[in-house]
C-alpha cells in the first residue's frame, strides 16, 4: 500500500464530508450563529425590551428606556468523527467508498450538533411555558392542541411569528399527522403531507427527530419531551467548523479518516421556548 495520497484526493474528502454535513444536521439553520468563535466560551448578548415614554412638553429633556442588558455565557466543546479505514488502498481514491465515509462522519457529527442544542433546551429554565401531556385529553400524544397552546405561549410574550420551530418525535409526527386540521388542505395549505410530512403549520416550522444514540428527544417512560421556539432564542457558536484529515499512521497500517468540531449552545431567551409533552405508548 502507498503512504501516499494526492492533496486532489484529500480535497475531495474535505468538501464531501463539508457537503453532506450541511444536510445531516436538522437543527443547524434553526438558530441564530456566530461564527470564528475563539476560545472555550461564547458570551451571546441579549437586550431587554424598551418602553416608550409620553412626550409632555416642547424641549424636555428625553427620559432613558433604561434598557436593561444581559450576557449569556455559551461553553463551546470540542467532538470528533474518526475512522480507520483501508479504503485507500493505493496512491489513487476510490471515491465510492470515500463518498460513503464522508456521508458516515457528517451524519455522527451534525447529529452531534442536533444534541448540543436539543441539551440546552432541555435545561432551560424560566421558559415560556410547558404544554402538558393532558392537553387535548389525558396522556394523550401529540395533537392540534398542544401544538396551538405551543403557539399561545410565544404568542403572548411577543415572539416574531416568523422563525418559529417545532421539534417532534416520529411517534409524535405519526400521531399529528392523524389530526384532520393538519392532513386538510381546508385548514393546511402546505402540501408537504402528500409525502406524509408535515412542513409547516400554525406558523411553526417542524423538524422530526429519530430516535438517536446521541439521545435525541428525552423519553421518559411513556413521556416525551418536545420544543417550540424562536430562532432568535436560540444561540450556536461554532469555533471550529467541521474539517476533515487523512493521515497514514504507520504503525496501524491504515489511513485515519477523521473529521473534527468546536460548538456549543446557549438558550438566549427563555422566553422565546416552550416544552411540549405527549405520551406515547
Amino acid at each position: 500500500m502507498s503512504v501516499n495520497l494526492s492533496s486532489v484526493a484529500v480535497t475531495q474528502f474535505d468538501d464531501m464530508v463539508k457537503h453532506a454535513f450541511q444536510t445531516a444536521g436538522n437543527l443547524r439553520n434553526t438558530v441564530t450563529i456566530r461564527n470564528g468563535v475563539v476560545g472555550d466560551t461564547y458570551k451571546f448578548r441579549k437586550m431587554g425590551k424598551g418602553l416608550a415614554s409620553q412626550r409632555t412638553s416642547p424641549s424636555v429633556d428625553v427620559t432613558p428606556m433604561g434598557i436593561a442588558h444581559s450576557l449569556i455565557t455559551c461553553t463551546l466543546t470540542n467532538w470528533d468523527a474518526d475512522e480507520y479505514t483501508d479504503i485507500f488502498d493505493k496512491a489513487e481514491v476510490n471515491f465510492d467508498e470515500v463518498s460513503e465515509l464522508a456521508y458516515v462522519i457528517a451524519g455522527a457529527l451534525g447529529r452531534r450538533l442536533d444534541q448540543i442544542i436539543i441539551d440546552v433546551l432541555d435545561a432551560a429554565t424560566g421558559i415560556a411555558g410547558t404544554v402538558g401531556t393532558d392537553i387535548g385529553g389525558t396522556g394523550t400524544g401529540m395533537n392540534i392542541e398542544k401544538v396551538l397552546k405551543a403557539k399561545k405561549y410565544l404568542d403572548a410574550q411577543g415572539v416574531p411569528a416568523v422563525g418559529r420551530n417545532f421539534l417532534i418525535s416520529a411517534t409524535g409526527l405519526e400521531s399529528l399527522l392523524g389530526e384532520t386540521p393538519v392532513i386538510s388542505a381546508d385548514y393546511n395549505t402546505i402540501k408537504a403531507l402528500v409525502q406524509g410530512e408535515v412542513d409547516t403549520f400554525a406558523g411553526f416550522k417542524f423538524q422530526m427527530i429519530e430516535d438517536r444514540a446521541e439521545g435525541g428527544l428525552d423519553l421518559t417512560s411513556t413521556l416525551r419531551t418536545g420544543f417550540a421556539y424562536s430562532t432568535e432564542a436560540l444561540g450556536l457558536a461554532i469555533g471550529m467548523d467541521i474539517s476533515t484529515k487523512v493521515d497514514w499512521i504507520a504503525h496501524k497500517k491504515s489511513w485515519l479518516s477523521a473529521g473534527q468540531m468546536k460548538a456549543g449552545a446557549a438558550v438566549r431567551d427563555v422566553l422565546g421556548v416552550v416544552k411540549v409533552q405527549s405520551t406515547e405508548a
